[in-house]
């Protein structure tokens, strides 16, 4: 029986308390956060935990969804209430709990939330300094110049080339993740505060990313602290200098050193058991004869000229980089962003994607899992009950009388399938941890036997037991005989799961790549494609 290590870094309840040593010196911690625990009616989301965060460190805060990350980042944001007994410290001055919007400021704390925070009808300027515009004296009339420059500015400092008029609502998830952590980082100053990140950089690609780390560095070498809460470990191991460990809402490793563990390490305290390994889907030396679906002469606003086919019980992935197309690509598809031209063709029923209706395409059996849950995937005021059953209503369901029996038993089989926690058939969607939200969006089409399924980052922003539970589910699909298309820039996750990789370049696929395929292959690829454009 695999025996779990005690917790690393010491007494996890006193973790915060007293003076910190780190890096062979003593100092006292940026904040210190005591005996921390939060309920939900009767559900504890966190128990008697306690951080500690230095001045000038990057703080990694790692767990499996639902383990109390988000929460903890909402308490020390003021968005939640925590239980009565929980102290909180900035560099050793008390801070009142809940934390008031104005107590943020006045101690350097900002942050940038898991689901960004931004508003789709507001422009990029307006998102960013909303609430800091600075007016006229007598008019009262915004300094829009100048507003607009600030924002340039600070998008600039992130290395991102963003239009400070945009709207949001058009902007790409690369691009809503750099307008929100501009943001946060426009009040920041150097040598104090502490900036707290929940899962902001994972819609960020490999270049933005990395600029990203090495602000954060840069806040770091000049004194300010980062709290960075993500579910990518090998990040954490290479970009923080101390782990904290949260599982089932406490703390299982205080401060552990990042220099001495391994992500092996991180997953056993995560998960509080070693991970089983899952063997990767058999590789195939003869392509499905006849595919199960073809896309001809597709075109959007990225896409310029798309032609692939997909097998049945095949699974094709899509990457490039961003801007290229790959991400227009499944909404096309399914009918959810119009076309300018092109079909799909799903068991000899062809369709013009110009006009071809969403109820057309799911009633021939397309599918599509989008990348923002949020907001085009889940109606997160709903029950899981509902958010599973929905698309099967008007086929399982009858006049005035929807069912309950077939309703119940799909979400149970999602439930039961996909290990959702709570098990709770009945609960807003919105109540449950981001990957299990996940588990939900992807279980609801996993029920309707798709003969085409689409994903777009599928297992986006979920923890290493979720991503291997979508994984198999997926796996799982094609195996039943749906083709599978999964659009993403995860190239661990493309190199597991498929069977061959397609590369688009300025909106059209350049390259295909087959099996043995590894992340080391897709990476190189994709960016020999961008040098290759950059050359001709």
């Amino acid at each position: 029986m695999f025996h779990c290590p005690e917790p690393m870094g010491g007494d996890t309840t006193t973790a915060a308390q007293g003076i910190l040593r780190l890096g062979g010196s003593s100092r006292r911690p940026r904040l210190e956060l005591s005996h921390l625990s939060k309920s939900f009616r009767a559900s504890r989301a966190l128990v008697d935990v306690s951080l500690a965060v230095a001045p000038g460190e990057v703080h990694g805060l790692v767990g499996e969804n639902g383990s109390g990350k988000s929460t903890l980042v909402k308490v020390l944001s003021g968005y939640h209430a925590p239980d009565r007994g929980a102290s909180l410290l900035i560099d050793g001055q008390p801070l009142e709990l809940p934390v008031r919007p104005a107590a943020m400021g006045r101690f350097g704390l900002s942050v940038v939330h898991q689901d960004l925070g931004l508003i789709d009808a507001f422009s990029v300027v307006e998102n960013m300094r909303v609430g800091l515009f600075g007016v006229r004296r007598f008019t009262r009339a915004i300094r829009w110049r100048q507003e607009r420059e600030l924002a340039r500015a600070s998008l600039a400092a992130l290395g991102a080339q963003i239009d400070p008029d945009a709207p949001v609502a058009g902007l790409s998830a690369a691009e809503r993740a750099e307008v929100a952590i501009a943001r946060a980082l426009q009040h920041h100053e150097h040598g104090r505060g502490l900036v707290m990140f929940d899962e902001s950089t994972r819609a960020l690609p490999l270049q933005p990313r990395r600029h990203f780390y090495s602000l954060l560095r840069d806040i770091a070498r000049r004194g300010g602290s980062v709290l960075l809460v993500t579910h990518q470990l090998e990040e954490v191991l290479e970009h923080t200098d101390r782990v904290t460990v949260l599982r089932d809402g406490r703390v299982a490793g205080g401060g552990v050193d990042a220099d001495g563990i391994t992500e092996h390490d991180l997953i056993r305290l995560m998960l509080g058991r070693e991970l089983p390994r899952r063997s990767k889907r058999p590789d195939r030396a003869v392509r499905p004869a006849r595919p199960a679906a073809e896309i001809r002469g597709l075109r959007g606003r990225l896409v310029t000229d798309a032609n692939l086919s997909v097998g049945a019980g095949e699974v094709v992935g899509l990457t490039g980089l961003l801007g290229s197309g790959f991400e227009e690509l499944p909404y096309l598809i399914a009918g959810a962003r119009p076309a300018s031209a092109g079909t799909v063709s799903v068991a000899g029923a062809a369709f013009d994607l110009r006009s071809a209706s969403v109820r057309e395409l799911l009633k021939a059996g397309i599918a599509l899992v989008p990348e923002r849950r949020d907001t085009e995937g889940l109606a997160l005021s709903e029950s899981m009950i509902d958010n599973v059953t929905l698309p099967r209503v008007r086929s399982r369901g009858r006049t005035m009388h929807i069912g309950r029996a077939w309703r119940e038993r799909e979400a149970a089989s999602v439930i039961r399938e996909l290990a959702v926690h709570p098990a709770d058939p009945h609960m807003p969607v919105g109540q449950l941890s981001g990957g299990n939200q996940q588990k939900v969006l992807v279980g609801k089409w996993l029920c309707g036997y798709s003969k085409l399924l689409v994903l777009h980052e599928p297992t986006q922003g979920v923890d290493v037991g979720a991503r291997q539970v979508l994984e198999a589910a997926i796996s799982a699909a094609a195996q039943r005989g749906a083709a599978v298309l999964v659009a993403g820039l995860d190239a661990g996750e493309l190199a597991r799961l498929c069977d061959r990789v397609l590369l688009m370049c300025d909106g059209h696929i350049d390259r295909e790549l087959t099996a043995p395929l590894s992340p080391e292959l897709i990476i190189e690829a994709v960016y020999r494609d961008r040098r290759k454009a950059r050359a001709s």
